[in-house]
């Protein structure tokens, strides 16, 4: 297999349209009346369970459950193509500064960040449920370090966001230690580092939901990014994927399908299967369908800033009645507005290396 035929610039597009429409669709119903819950940042057996109970049991709303539970892994797609192109982009650079780099994708990220930001609180202010922020986390949100505080969850409002912080840390990451020590050793040895961290904590939910808000978290997708890329660049061809691409998803569906209910050790491995099925996915969207993953790939990182303000217009007079009206209300909604945001975002100076 060719190099170019492995992973596109239009097949990572089309993997960020895949990831932010299950993250944008999971983000509406986990709150819904009913809807079974994710384990994302912890890993809790009753929500196995009663998955589980429904799978055995369907009703009208097995596929908001199904959203619902394992949407979030949108994330590890999105780390996963973050590490992949830092990999691609910095190693044939001439060297980078630290404060260089910093400035350039902190500021990279600030200009999404901050649309969806001040969009988002200055409608929260205005609506019933408003989050009070304290003068020290709108700080943290602005410096994206809010996720090191104690009990993130509660401080990173609205709950999405916590996504640039971890970015951001994952990116000082590659350029401190990955693009200084370019072995894969180093990838794998952080990956076991981070994965043991985690098991360490697991039976001390706080503690690990502050572990996976960070880095220690995000490791294991984006440390698959920057192994990949490094091989890819390195052979010519990252792996023998077979010609028939169905024989790998299937496999990483059920896979990611049954590490995520027996035990939380084996949960913790779900995003490899969540990212190698989403490469075989993409390899196998109909050229007609995929201009409209395209579309969507193009304009994901509006989608993530602004679905939490309009999940919060429609979610409440939708929460336990007519709640496939209020989705399709809501993806309509979302989609439109983010297009009309992106227009806005756009005219924004990018900033430069």
């Amino acid at each position: 297999m060719k190099s170019e035929e492995f992973l596109t610039r239009e097949e990572c597009t089309a993997m960020k349209g895949i990831a932010i429409l299950g993250i944008m669709l999971h983000n509406y119903c986990h709150w819904l009346k009913d809807i079974v819950r994710e384990n994302e940042y912890t890993w809790q057996q009753w929500k196995c369970d009663r998955l589980w109970a429904v799978i055995q049991q369907p009703d009208e709303f097995l596929p908001m459950h199904l959203i619902s539970f394992f949407g979030h892994y949108g994330v590890p797609v999105f780390l996963f193509l973050s590490g992949f192109g830092l990999v691609m982009k910095y190693d044939s650079l001439p060297e980078v500064g630290i404060w260089r780099f910093f400035r350039y994708n902190y500021l990279k990220l600030f200009r999404i960040f901050i649309v969806g930001f001040v969009l988002f609180v200055m409608f929260d202010a205005i609506t019933p449920g408003m989050h009070r922020y304290t003068w020290l986390e709108v700080v943290g949100m602005l410096g994206m370090f809010a996720n090191f505080f104690e009990h993130p969850s509660e401080v990173v409002w609205p709950g999405p966001y916590w996504y640039f912080s971890v970015t951001l840390q994952l990116y000082l990451l590659y350029r401190l230690v990955f693009y200084r020590w370019r072995h894969w050793g180093v990838v794998v040895a952080l990956i076991a580092v981070c994965w043991l961290w985690q098991v360490w904590y697991l039976d001390d939910m706080e503690t690990l939901e502050r572990l996976r808000y960070n880095f220690v978290g995000g490791m294991l997708p984006f440390g698959l990014g920057v192994l990949f890329a490094r091989l890819h660049r390195g052979s010519g061809t990252l792996c023998n994927f077979p010609q028939n691409y169905t024989t790998f998803l299937t496999p990483c569906v059920i896979l990611a399908f049954l590490f995520s209910f027996f035990t939380p050790h084996l949960w913790l491995w779900v995003p490899v299967f969540i990212v190698i099925g989403t490469i075989a996915l993409v390899k196998l969207i109909p050229k007609s369908l995929m201009p409209y993953i395209l579309w969507l790939g193009n304009i994901s990182a509006v989608i993530f800033v602004m679905h939490p303000l309009v999940r919060k217009i429609f979610v409440r007079p939708y929460i336990r009645d007519d709640m496939y009206a209020g989705l399709l209300l809501y993806v309509v909604a979302t989609l439109v507005v983010s297009w009309l945001v992106k227009k806005l975002i756009d005219q924004i100076p990018s900033p430069k290396l």
